[in-house]
């Protein structure tokens, strides 16, 4: 992992390190296959998680890398998940979340943010915390999501976006600012997808009962 870390390329006159550019492009291909509703989305998690990790840490930020862990293990549930709910029509079986479970996925956006970034500053672990702090429990709370199947997963991701692209400029992390630009708009694309998908289930399953 260090040979990685050390070694470069070059892109547009920047250095970026080769597990830098990797792991990005691991953390892109998940995007792709997320839309896809694949099960390939998890295992090329794992990798972009273990390539991303030795990034974040090396970068100082505490947040981001202990979110890498965290990502594993959901990473692995979400898997074994997705086995569980497969569909012979729509492949993983997709839904709307309820007006409970976007009350419950609030929740822990906002108690976990608040009592990450203070644990951050207290162990003075993080030179962003609060930012660093949202895009970890947003990015755990969006993982949670979609290993469940809810549309309102790229939602969430989306507002990590939207935070995550300043925090990795100023970190002096161009390259991942500007795949977190990108992802911007695949999760975009993605939230549409499947929210066509959770409706034509939807109907699909009303019409089988009826």
């Amino acid at each position: 992992m260090n040979l990685l870390l050390e070694h470069h390329l070059v892109l547009l006159g920047q250095q970026v390190s080769w597990a830098e550019f990797i792991g990005q492009l691991c953390a892109l291909a998940v995007v792709f296959l997320a839309q896809r509703r694949t099960l390939w989305t998890w295992p090329v998690q794992v990798a972009a998680t273990v390539l991303l990790f030795s990034v974040y840490l090396s970068a100082q930020l505490g947040g981001l890398a202990t979110r890498q862990l965290v990502i594993l293990a959901i990473s692995i549930y979400g898997w074994w998940a997705w086995n569980r709910r497969r569909d012979p029509v729509y492949g993983v079986a997709i839904r709307a979340s309820t007006g409970m479970e976007r009350l419950v996925l609030l929740g822990l956006m906002v108690v976990g943010t608040t009592a990450f970034a203070l644990l951050l500053s207290a162990l003075d672990a993080s030179w962003a915390p609060w930012p660093d702090a949202w895009i970890f429990v947003g990015t755990v709370v969006a993982f949670l999501a979609q290993s469940r199947g809810l549309v309102e997963f790229w939602l969430v991701w989306l507002a990590v976006d939207a935070v995550g692209v300043p925090l990795q400029l100023a970190s002096g992390l161009w390259f991942s600012a500007a795949v977190y630009i990108v992802f911007a708009v695949l999760v975009i694309q993605g939230w549409r997808q499947w929210s066509r998908t959770a409706r034509t289930q939807r109907v699909a399953e009303q019409e089988s009962i009826a």
